[in-house]
């Protein structure tokens, strides 16, 4: 167990920095630190008066807001379970988690809220709207009194707790359940993860002590706040280091987060691999490929001055002033890792799951870390390669220690199949470690197909190089028939641009699969390749979700 308490840090990152601006939306006016402090208070009344106990659950459902993060911090810093629920699920999804972890109240966003059917939800005894915490629905009488009466009660009960020099909550250890985080993975299944407070800090901690964060540092937060790399990362840590949150409340277009960051100019900017991949796609590979710029790249002193050109451009894109440019949530393209690393722009990746909280291993760039690899795995866990291949090392990464999950809520068998009695996670993703200690991945043991030869085959590492290929925006390798076949979505805007129409695209892409096959050994080629003109349905950190996909026609 760490010593150092995430209730009391939360405490103390409000007394530390209380005039200073803490969250705003996209286009609000900040909260201050003080301001944050008196919303969590009057949720503590409210939670105090109702009868909440610690441990009892508390649903949250909506996109990134101010008052997403005050309801967060308020239930943790209670003693109370907070159980952040992705907005992109369905009403029935949404329906699940509320009455799966017995929940006793709501704040929704109010379009969400009205999908929701009360009768589903029968520990629910308010919802409250994320928009104004105003009261939307009652199953409790005694609530709406209470609600009524929260504006001057709070100040009233708390009054010796709630200034700059005298703010305290009442203790929570660190071994007590923070979070019920249910994911929608690539298999498509939700589990409830049970995160305590000692994997929150632990994450937090960490990257507080990697990345350069100070006092009133502008943070543009649009990952999904109830996804642990987003929660952690985009809310936690830098709410700790006393860092203004500007939340996007909107869905994240390009468009959105391109204003967005030009105008609030992050310090420190999270994001997945599809946007990164994106703007080297669209932006940057279209200008590099031409005829010319290949002649020019070739004359040495060009080649710097073009290279910097297209740093300072993809640069400005993040706002012109961030420090660090931080991708997790799925495997970045190595290709597009080797050319960032090329014209010096600086990018680090990191590897987690929620059941971490959700690290495992980071990049520090001090030192040129290899390219492919995640990382080291952080000092709070220790790593081993269970099974490794006695020629490539290769196998389950299994890891233990203090941000581990507590297991799965309600469900003791998926427990048991992921944390064995020794305290190893089972993350079922398979990778090796070099001499350094630097950790590669390969792929999921799910996804990994074993031929009639008994050949290994990662379909990560085909799709990785066919999503290099002309107007290839995503793939995906599926085993069909004891045969390889690439489902492929176009790169459509590359496809405009090249005035490509019908089965031209389709020509192209079964061109794309026979220059794959000229580099790939005879067991990993591809029989066939369908072109799919929907876009893949992801999971929040824009996974593909595999299972749908199994069976193709």
């Amino acid at each position: 167990m760490l010593k150092e308490n995430f209730v009391e840090a939360v405490a103390r990152s409000l007394r530390d920095h209380w005039t200073a601006s803490c969250f705003s939306n996209l286009d609000g006016a900040p909260l201050t630190y003080a301001d944050v402090a008196n919303r969590i208070f009057k949720l503590h009344y409210i939670f105090a008066e109702a009868g909440i106990e610690p441990g009892d659950r508390i649903a949250l459902v909506g996109r990134n807001t101010t008052h997403w993060g005050v309801v967060y911090l308020a239930t943790v810093t209670y003693g109370a379970v907070i159980v952040p629920i992705l907005p992109d699920f369905s009403p029935a999804e949404i329906e699940h988690i509320i009455r799966h972890s017995e929940s006793s109240l709501l704040f929704a966003a109010e379009s969400i809220f009205d999908g929701i059917e009360q009768e589903k939800t029968p520990s629910i005894r308010a919802v409250f709207s994320l928009q104004d915490l105003r009261l939307l629905w009652l199953g409790d009488e005694d609530l709406e009194e209470i609600a009524a009466r929260a504006d001057s009660g709070y100040v009233e009960k708390y009054r010796g707790v709630l200034s700059r020099e005298t703010l305290a909550f009442g203790a929570v250890p660190n071994d007590m359940l923070a979070a019920i985080v249910y994911t929608s993975g690539t298999t498509g299944f939700s589990k409830g993860v049970m995160l305590a407070h000692n994997s929150l800090i632990a994450n937090v901690t960490y990257f507080s002590g990697q990345v350069e964060l100070h006092t009133e540092d502008t943070i543009v937060s649009f990952l999904p706040l109830a996804h642990a790399f987003g929660c952690a990362f985009d809310f936690l840590a830098p709410f700790i280091c006393g860092c203004h949150i500007v939340f996007v409340e909107k869905i994240p277009s390009p468009k959105i987060l391109v204003a967005a960051f030009a105008k609030y100019r992050p310090v420190v900017v999270m994001s997945v691999p599809l946007i990164i991949e994106k703007i080297y796609r669209n932006r940057v590979k279209p200008i590099i490929e031409t005829p010319r710029m290949q002649m020019m790249l070739k004359v040495p002193v060009l080649n710097k001055l073009i290279q910097k050109k297209i740093r300072d451009k993809i640069y400005e894109v993040f706002g012109g002033r961030y420090r660090e440019l931080v991708v997790g949530g799925a495997a970045l393209n190595r290709d597009i890792e080797q050319f960032f690393r090329r014209i010096g722009l600086s990018l680090t990746c990191g590897y987690g799951m929620t059941e971490c909280g959700p690290l495992i291993s980071y990049t520090v760039f001090a030192g040129d870390p290899p390219v492919g690899s995640v990382g080291r795995v952080i000092p709070y866990l220790e790593c081993r390669i269970a099974g490794a291949h006695p020629e490539t090392g290769i196998g389950e990464v299994q890891v233990r220690g203090e941000n581990v999950m507590l297991g799965y809520y309600r469900d003791e068998e998926a427990t048991a199949e992921t944390i064995d009695p020794e305290g190893w996670l089972h993350t079922g993703d398979l990778g090796r470690l070099d001499d350094q200690g630097f950790l590669y991945l390969t792929g999921r043991s799910k996804n990994m197909i074993l031929t009639a030869a008994g050949q290994n085959i990662y379909p990560e590492e085909i799709e990785s190089q066919l999503n290099n290929l002309p107007c290839v925006e995503e793939s995906l390798i599926v085993h069909h028939e004891g045969k390889l076949v690439a489902l492929v979505y176009p790169d459509l805007e590359s496809v405009d641009r090249a005035c490509l129409k019908g089965k031209q695209v389709e020509d192209l892409m079964e061109d794309n699969r026979k220059s794959l096959n000229l580099r790939l050994p005879g067991y990993a080629q591809l029989a066939r390749l369908k072109v799919l003109y929907e876009e893949f349905e992801k999971t929040p950190t824009k996974k593909i979700k595999r299972n749908k996909y199994n069976a193709i026609s």
